[in-house]
């Protein structure tokens, strides 16, 4: 009895030691372990007389190889343990985990003792029987579909869970995106993926966080719908631990909130990203995670934190490699930040390691710089002149998709449009009604011309038109042949088509009614002044909106200088809405500038009569970085002259820079014929 009763002490005073009283461990169905505390005034000595009430209380089912009690008959029995039971812990199945000694445990005295585990044949097999962890690197190399990720979890179950996840993801890389939407269906009808959905979600609290969130990011590539449970409950929990983010785990959030819709809890997580990002952004390392952060924080993130992110930027720019530097104008782009000098410095790496780039990355640039307004010449001439040089090796639509960019820019590659002249013509093949317009679009804005491929080129172009009609929309169709109005091309069964009352009613009614009707005017004035055959069409179109005027005020003092009062008209409205800014009556030799008055407008078309027309023109109306007439520019200068006007173009950036004297001069020798300026200037000397 005495031994019993000291064996039962001893046992009681393990478990005491064990169990500590203001602390408990809950078991949680999902197979994992998370302290709770509790409040409770514990004592073995009221054990001792309430143990048959209170003994149930304390028996805890701990994973496998941890500490089992059972009441017996007439006693306190141990399970599957010797004299001396140790509680472990499956490290892998729980992170956050206990310590224990396997070897040494202290006793109340404080003594060390040791101890050793004979091992039952219970604890063989369950040693045996249990689940190996998984790595998900294995996992989607032994796996060759969704549904076998998913038939593997249905057999043993391991923590964590996000490795079956992530597992999925890696292996729905590999496929195609047929094979891959149909891998997605098998894998949402699988019997067990609601059960590897719950059981993520009971495991999202105490799983790593960089788990957590590659979880997540699974879950969005795979495409599972963004209003789920499963979804919307992980992003709670990251929002909650937001705070154990690293460097790592700051691009892989990044990366998800960038491939999500905007929705309540991922509009709150943004906002706590924003937070910790101005927190940690002088700790960020890799160019990499720096400019994934960059592309995530949204247009609409404080100017402050732009800035501050620009900085960072600037700071590490000699760590940028050239796919760094290539990135950075996508990044740029995606929160709405225009940084001219890092804009600046990226194009010299891009421009001086052009030859080897990706198509995708040259587009990507091209339009990030069309977003962020930013225009530097030396990188659009690097990217046209490494297409140029390679041009055989790229297909026509992409070198279309090329030009098309070019032209928002204003930018006219001369080599490179000149390749694809003729390279169109020679296989017009790849032409149908969309890669048409465009292509009339870009070389009509750009007004670029072959002195010896135009005019087949225009004949290849009107020949697809022409075979196109009986399917073209009426605004394609008039989008393509107002095109061939700027060019001074005028193809018969084309502009027969759009004239059709039919075609006009649908335009004036429907689409873009504004634009269709100015580009109806477009047409209507060509038709009078440049088609002799068409002269007689008359277009009843509706009035175009008055535009605002702006005549430019030193240009008008200059003149005034330079010619005296009434001798010269502003704002002057003609024929077809043509608008000039100054208007000049000369003799014909353009020698002596006559007076301004109603007699002279009435005998304007005597041949002794040269009608001058001053036009102040912007920088937008010429080519980048040139002085070449973009096309609308050149029409006007066109049928101003059919109109008999002798046109000046006067730029306004160049006239604001020159002083009054200088301003004088340069306009005098713009009016004035040379012939006029030299007679003038030999009278000069005579008299001197």
């Amino acid at each position: 009895m005495n031994n019993r009763a000291g064996s039962f002490l001893w046992n009681l005073r393990q478990f005491s030691t064990l169990v500590p009283t203001s602390r408990t461990v809950r078991l949680y169905p999902s197979g994992f372990c998370r302290p709770k505390m509790v409040y409770s005034n514990w004592n073995p000595r009221k054990l001792l007389s309430n143990f048959d009430n209170r003994m149930q209380s304390f028996v805890r089912y701990l994973f496998q190889d941890a500490l089992i009690f059972k009441s017996g008959g007439d006693g306190f029995q141990t399970k599957s343990i010797s004299t001396a039971t140790v509680l472990t812990v499956d490290r892998l199945l729980c992170p956050r985990r206990l310590s224990f000694n396997s070897k040494h445990f202290v006793s109340d005295n404080g003594l060390k003792k040791n101890f050793h585990h004979e091992p039952s044949n219970e604890d063989v097999l369950t040693k045996r029987t249990k689940p190996t962890p998984i790595n998900c690197r294995k996992l989607s190399q032994e796996c060759n579909s969704l549904s076998d990720v998913l038939d593997i979890f249905s057999k043993a179950p391991t923590f964590p869970s996000s490795n079956y996840f992530s597992a999925m993801w890696t292996i729905a890389k590999r496929m195609s995106d047929d094979q891959k939407r149909f891998e997605k269906q098998l894998m949402f009808n699988h019997p067990v993926f609601s059960q590897l959905c719950e059981q993520i979600m009971r495991e999202a609290k105490i799983m790593h966080y960089d788990n957590l969130l590659f979880s997540l990011h699974a879950m969005v590539k795979l495409e599972i719908p963004q209003n789920t449970l499963l979804v919307q409950t992980l992003l709670r929990v990251v929002q909650e631990r937001i705070n154990e983010c690293d460097e790592k785990c700051l691009s892989v959030l990044s990366t998800i909130l960038e491939a999500m819709e905007p929705c309540k809890n991922v509009d709150v997580l943004r906002a706590g990203l924003r937070m910790l990002v101005d927190q940690q952004v002088w700790k960020i390392e890799r160019v990499f995670t720096l400019q994934t952060v960059m592309k995530c924080i949204g247009k609409d993130a404080p100017i402050g934190l732009k800035r501050k992110l620009e900085m960072k930027a600037l700071k590490e720019l000699d760590q940028f490699s050239v796919l760094n530097s290539q990135h950075m104008f996508a990044v740029l782009a995606a929160m709405n930040h225009r940084s001219i000098i890092l804009l600046n410095e990226c194009s010299k790496i891009v421009t001086s390691n052009i030859h080897g780039c990706p198509f995708k990355i040259l587009i990507s640039i091209l339009q990030s710089c069309r977003d962020l307004q930013y225009f530097n010449i030396d990188l659009f001439k690097g990217i046209a002149d490494y297409v140029a040089a390679t041009f055989d090796i790229w297909k026509l639509k992409k070198v279309l998709f090329l030009l098309i960019l070019f032209e928002n820019f204003g930018f006219r590659p001369v080599s490179l449009m000149d390749l694809f002249m003729k390279k169109a013509t020679d296989e017009p093949g790849f032409l149908n009604v969309k890669s048409l317009v465009s292509i009339l679009h870009v070389y009509s804005s750009l007004n670029h011309f072959h002195k010896c491929w135009t005019h087949e080129f225009l004949e290849v172009m009107a020949s697809a038109l022409t075979g196109s009609l009986h399917h073209i929309s009426a605004e394609n169709l008039l989008n393509a042949v107002c095109s061939f109005c700027l060019m001074n091309h005028f193809p018969l069964a084309p502009i027969n088509q759009l004239l059709q009352k039919d075609i006009i009613h649908d335009l004036l009614t429907s689409g873009d009614v504004e634009r269709n009707v100015h580009k109806l005017h477009v047409l209507a004035a060509c038709l009078k002044l440049d088609a002799p055959c068409h002269r007689d069409t008359h277009l009843v179109l509706p009035q175009l909106p008055s535009m605002p005027l702006h005549p430019h005020a030193k240009v008008a003092e200059v003149l005034s200088s330079l010619l005296g009062e009434g001798c010269f008209s502003r704002s002057v409205w003609l024929p077809h809405n043509y608008y000039i800014d100054f208007e000049i009556r000369m003799d014909a030799n353009r020698s002596q500038v006559l007076p301004f008055s109603d007699v002279d407008v009435v005998t304007s078309s005597a041949t002794n009569i040269q009608r001058v027309a001053v036009l102040c023109v912007p920088r937008s109306m010429y080519c980048l970085d040139s002085t070449h007439p973009r096309g609308f520019l050149a029409m006007k200068m066109r049928h101003l002259k059919v109109m008999g006007f002798h046109v000046i173009l006067v730029n306004n950036w160049e006239m604001e820079k020159l002083e009054m004297k200088d301003a004088v001069t340069f306009l005098k020798t713009k009016i004035y014929s040379p012939e006029a300026l030299s007679t003038a200037d030999i009278d000069l000397q005579s008299i001197c």
